[in-house]
């Protein structure tokens, strides 16, 4: 559980769930758990991440993702659907007109995705945990 029944949401903001100040992480939907967990284990590397909630697509919170990702310089975005006019394509947007920081986005890559058991399709399709790590790894080494 990540927020009980008593949560507000408002339209356009997204939510901080985890404050950071090496990477930042926008998640949306259920791959906000991924992120999560992801970044309590980068923790344990000394990986300092912040984990953003972006529960509305549109419109998109440009403020939050520029001030998070301001801090950190580097984003990545994590969804469970296509990354192509999903919540990589709007973070890219905002950064491609306002502030052009480094972006990762996991998604599926332009492809069909088959049928299955849910965690190892995010496996499959390196959407996982151990994915999610590898790409922050990746990009901070890189400093991309």
């Amino acid at each position: 559980m990540i927020y009980d029944e008593n949560e507000e949401f408002e339209i356009g903001k997204g939510k901080i769930l985890k404050k950071g100040g090496d990477i930042s992480f926008i998640a949306i939907g259920d791959m906000v758990c991924v992120a999560l967990e992801a970044a309590r284990k980068l923790e344990e590397k000394g990986i300092d991440t912040e984990v953003i909630d972006m529960h509305t697509l549109k419109p998109i919170d440009k403020d939050l993702i520029l001030k998070s990702v301001g801090k950190t310089g580097h984003v990545i975005t994590i969804e469970d659907h296509q990354i192509n006019n999903g919540l990589g394509s709007a973070a890219a947007e905002v950064l491609g007109e306002e502030a052009p920081y480094p972006i990762i986005r996991i998604g599926l890559q332009d492809t069909f995705a088959e049928s299955g058991r849910y965690d190892l399709l995010l496996e499959k399709y390196e959407m996982d945990v151990n994915s999610v790590i590898k790409a922050a790894e990746k990009m901070l080494r890189s400093n991309i």
